[in-house]
C-alpha cells in the first residue's frame, strides 16, 4: 500500500528542480536552489537523526557554544558547494569569515547550517537558513541583494521554503530522497492569528514589549512559539497567517539574530509571500547594509498589518 501510494505521489507532483526549470529559473540558480542545496539538506536531516548532542569545544563567531552537530551540517552544506562548482564563496554562521571556493563561479552562499541546534537535544524542530547573493564580498551589500532564499525544517516531515524571486513556494520531502512541490505562491494575510514572542526576557525592562504581549494576549491570538525561528516563520507560512518578533534589550540591544544568516534570508522569503519584515526601528531588513558577517538586528516579521502595528507600539 505505501509503494502505491508513494508511486501516485510521485506520478502527480513535480521535483523541486523540474519545477524551477518550468519558472523559466536561470539554469545555474535552478541547479543550486534544485539540487545542491536540497541534497545538502538531506544528508543534514541524516546526521540529524543520529547525533547524540556532544558539543565540539568550540565557539562560533557569535561566541556560542558549537555542537558537534554544529560543525557536521556546516561541513555538510560547504562541501556541496564547493563540489558545485557554482558557488564563488560561502559564509556561515559557523565561520569566521566568507570562505573563498571558486573565483570565477556564479554565487555567493550564506547559511545557518542548523538552526536552533540547541532543540536538537530535546527533539524539537530545528532547520536550515540558506541565501544566495550574486559572486563577491558580502559587506557593503544590502541584504534587499539577494537573489534567492530558502529553509528545511526537519520535523517529523522534512519540508523546504524557497524562493528565487517570483513567489514563495512550499516542498515536502519523499521517500524517494527528492523534494516535491506542494504549494505554490503562498499568500501571507496582513492580520496575523498566532504571535511567536522571541526572547520574552525583553519584557522583564521594556514595558512595551510586555504591553505588546499582552495587546495579542487580549486580542485572543494563538501562542505557537518553539523556541526556534525556523519551525515558528514555518508556522506563519503553513497557516498563512502569524507574527514572529526578536527584540533586543540591555544585554542584547540589537537581539541575537543575525542579519546575513537568519533574518535577510527570512525577510525575503516573507516578503515574497505578501509578508513584511521590519528591524528594531521599522525599518526594512532587507534595506539593511551588511557591515559584518556577525551583524545582529532586531526583527518583527510575518503578517504585514500586524508587523506594522508592533513596531509602532515598541518605537
Amino acid at each position: 500500500m505505501f509503494a502505491e501510494t508513494f508511486l501516485l505521489f510521485s506520478f502527480v507532483m513535480i521535483t523541486l528542480h523540474n519545477f524551477l526549470k518550468q519558472q523559466n529559473c536561470d539554469s545555474h540558480l535552478a541547479r543550486l536552489m534544485g539540487e545542491v542545496i536540497p541534497d545538502a539538506m538531506v544528508k543534514i536531516r541524516a546526521a540529524i537523526d543520529v547525533q547524540t548532542g556532544e558539543y565540539a569545544g568550540t565557539e562560533n563567531v557569535s561566541g556560542d557554544q558549537q555542537l558537534a552537530l554544529d560543525v557536521q551540517c556546516n561541513d555538510i552544506i560547504k562541501a556541496a558547494c564547493r563540489d558545485s562548482g557554482l558557488v564563488h564563496s560561502f559564509a556561515s554562521e559557523e565561520e569566521e569569515a566568507q570562505v573563498a571556493l571558486q573565483e570565477d563561479a556564479l554565487f555567493t552562499v550564506c547559511t545557518d547550517p542548523l538552526d536552533g541546534s540547541s532543540l536538537a537535544n530535546v527533539n524539537f524542530a530545528v532547520g536550515t537558513i540558506v541565501g544566495v547573493y550574486p559572486a563577491g564580498e558580502l559587506k557593503g551589500r544590502s541584504a534587499g541583494e539577494q537573489i534567492a532564499a530558502c529553509f528545511a525544517v526537519y520535523g517529523p516531515r522534512t519540508t523546504l521554503m524557497l524562493t528565487v524571486g517570483d513567489g514563495t513556494h512550499a516542498f515536502t520531502l519523499a521517500p524517494d530522497g527528492n523534494f516535491y512541490i506542494e504549494k505554490e505562491r503562498i499568500k501571507i494575510q496582513e492580520e496575523a492569528k498566532y504571535f511567536a514572542p522571541g526572547n520574552l526576557r525583553a519584557a522583564a525592562e521594556r514595558d512595551e514589549y510586555l504591553q505588546l504581549v499582552n495587546s495579542w494576549i487580549k486580542k485572543k491570538m494563538t501562542l505557537r512559539y518553539s523556541g526556534g525561528m525556523v519551525p515558528d516563520i514555518n508556522h506563519t507560512f503553513i497557516k498563512g497567517s502569524g507574527i514572529f518578533c526578536y527584540p533586543g534589550f540591555s544585554e542584547m540591544p540589537q537581539g541575537k539574530l543575525r542579519l546575513l544568516f537568519e533574518c535577510a534570508p527570512m525577510a525575503q522569503l516573507v516578503e515574497q509571500a505578501g509578508g513584511l519584515a521590519l528591524d528594531g526601528a521599522a525599518q526594512p531588513i532587507l534595506s539593511q547594509k551588511i557591515e559584518a558577517y556577525a551583524q545582529p538586528t532586531q526583527i518583527f516579521i510575518g503578517s504585514k498589518k500586524t508587523v506594522e502595528e508592533a513596531c509602532n507600539k515598541m518605537l
